[in-house]
């Protein structure tokens, strides 16, 4: 089940701040992640391993990032949002 949790935060890979609307999971600049939901929202995941964007691709008329963590290799798909770096080369490269 879906859990809402609005919160601002530093991306621990390229430091750009971002702030959170309750549904942001990832910076929207380098698209990293980190580890921290066992279910989306619920901040249960004892990993924190940081999630690296490791595929881009089209989806039902949308963008999602396939993400991949560095530590557990745990993956995890993620809608991208407008304001979300659309750049493959640049973005799977980082």
């Amino acid at each position: 089940m879906f859990k809402r949790t609005k919160e601002d935060f530093k991306c621990e890979h390229c430091g750009e701040q971002v702030v959170g609307n309750g549904y942001t999971n990832h910076c929207p600049g380098c698209l990293w992640s980190k580890h921290v939901d066992i279910e989306p929202g619920d901040r249960a995941s004892e990993c924190g391993g940081m999630m690296r964007p490791v595929l881009l691709e089209e989806k039902n008329g949308g963008y999602v990032v396939l993400h991949r963590c560095t530590e557990c290799s745990f993956e995890k798909h993620n809608k991208l949002q407008n304001e979300d770096n659309f750049d493959p080369e640049q973005v799977l490269n980082s």
